[in-house]
């Protein structure tokens, strides 16, 4: 148990880690960047960029497009005035509109909102929402990738049983393990960074059938403008409402997201199991499992990230089948919804991981004796290709799988039976304890290991998008 008060000590560091990484991100929960209040503050950002793109071509006065930038804040459209006047006119942004035009001169009341459509400036609001959603998701998910490393790096040797079909293949190690698992978050973290910058060339304002109209002689110039003033570009020259499917990609993307946490979630339920016990969930405090079972160590956030697993790619398949719109636009504010529900339920995913891992306790004690459970039978192929020189590889394999069952048949120690084979046994005296020790026949997992972790830690991608088209 000594290893395992070692491990729980080391983790408390890990911890430390992920705590720190997951703090520095307090101000930027994705849950927040989808409220009504930010919404709303994101609207008036882009009709402020609208705004100045056209002051800019001298489309509007350049005093308007500054009074609307001067009142583009909370202060001046509440979520409760901006509630009342949508109680009264039903429409989200007209109200909006109403509310912030009591605050404006008739000049620059005018200038608002000069051209665009609704749906032109509520799908910029949504790619400014997903691509900072990408930003939070990407950071928090570097975190996890660091408490894998360490994870990865501390259990590098710890052998522990491979398994294929729910049965006992070959040996592996648990840093062998946790590698695949920050690979694999590592690619999710390549995905979002592609989809962000797919977002940010998405259009911002085309009007109502995506041809410019109402938007004057220099439309194109304007939307391009109000891009760079948002962050976003160079875009793609058609206009896209009619097929969403760089929506569809951001929400396949998180299911993919959330299937690979469910597959962290999974091992650690099935490695928690009573009959495995390789690792376990560290409850915090006096949390209790069960009610009337003092004796279970219940999971928790594995169970968690198993749901989220399941229904986060179930609520992708909605955005999926949004690709599909009705000719050239549609009203895109229920699918919108399923985009703010799908990015908060990934952010609760990745969130779930971080406390899976910090909370998550290893026993290679439990490792060790789990690998004898099958006698040595688990290093048969080590026999069997350590003899394929002397007697041929086929015959190795007939008669050591033949010491195999009798030793399953009999009850006699697999040892034993290799030892009484009368074609095994003079190949093996002297040499078998050597060859029937787990320790010593790990393949390539620690080289794994170390190659992975350099992979990562060479290169942390930056949210770096080409200029060009």
């Amino acid at each position: 148990m000594a290893r395992l008060r070692a491990t729980t000590r080391f983790l408390a560091g890990v911890a430390a880690c992920l705590a720190f990484s997951t703090s520095a991100l307090a101000q930027e929960d994705v849950a927040e960047i989808f409220e009504q209040a930010e919404t709303n503050r994101l609207v008036m950002e882009v009709e402020v960029a609208i705004a100045r793109a056209q002051a800019d071509l001298g489309i509007i006065p350049k005093d308007a497009a500054d009074e609307i930038a001067r009142t583009a804040n909370p202060e001046t459209v509440s979520v409760e005035e901006w509630r009342a006047e949508y109680d009264v006119v039903r429409h989200r942004l007209v109200a909006l509109l109403n509310v912030w035009r009591r605050s404006l001169s008739p000049e620059a009341s005018n200038a608002l909102h000069f051209g665009p459509t609704t749906v032109d400036i509520y799908d910029a609001v949504m790619v400014l929402q997903l691509r900072r959603s990408i930003q939070s998701l990407r950071e928090r998910m570097f975190a996890n990738e660091r408490a894998m490393i360490a994870l990865a790096q501390e259990h590098r040797d710890t052998p522990m049983v491979g398994r294929t079909l729910g049965q006992h293949a070959l040996t592996i190690t648990f840093g062998k393990k946790v590698a695949v698992w920050a690979d694999a978050n590592r690619r999710n973290i390549d995905r979002l960074g592609a989809v962000h910058c797919r977002l940010g060339r998405l259009g911002v304002v085309k009007g109502a059938v995506g041809t410019h109209l109402g938007l004057g002689d220099q439309a194109v110039e304007v939307e391009q403008r109000a891009a760079a003033y948002l962050g976003l570009g160079p875009l793609y020259p058609a206009d896209w409402h009619g097929m969403r499917d760089v929506f569809a990609e951001y929400a396949m993307t998180l299911a993919l997201v959330a299937r690979v946490n469910a597959g962290i979630g999974q091992e650690v339920f099935m490695l928690q199991m009573t009959d495995i016990g390789e690792v376990y969930e560290e409850r915090p405090g006096d949390a209790v499992s069960s009610s009337t079972m003092p004796h279970k160590r219940n999971p928790s956030r594995s169970e968690s990230l198993m749901h989220l697993g399941r229904t986060i790619p179930a609520q992708a398949s909605v955005l999926v089948d949004d690709v599909a719109n009705f000719f050239e636009r549609d009203n895109t504010s229920h699918p919108n919804r399923s985009l703010e529900q799908i990015s908060i339920d990934a952010a609760a995913s990745v969130r779930d991981l971080s406390v899976l891992l910090r909370r998550l306790q290893v026993d290679p004690d439990r490792m060790r004796a789990n690998l004898g459970q099958t006698d040595g039978m688990i290093l048969a192929q080590r026999i069997v290709f350590d003899l394929k020189d002397v007697i041929g590889k086929d015959r190795a394999e007939e008669h050591v799988a033949q010491a195999a069952q009798r030793s399953l048949t009999t009850g006699r120690s697999f040892r034993d039976e290799l030892l009484a084979d009368a074609v095994l046994a003079p190949h093996l005296e002297g040499r078998i304890d050597s060859l029937l020790d787990y320790s010593t026949y790990l393949g390539d997992a620690s080289g794994q290991v170390e190659r992975t972790i350099a992979m990562l830690e060479a290169a942390r991608p930056e949210l770096e998008c080409a200029t060009r088209p």
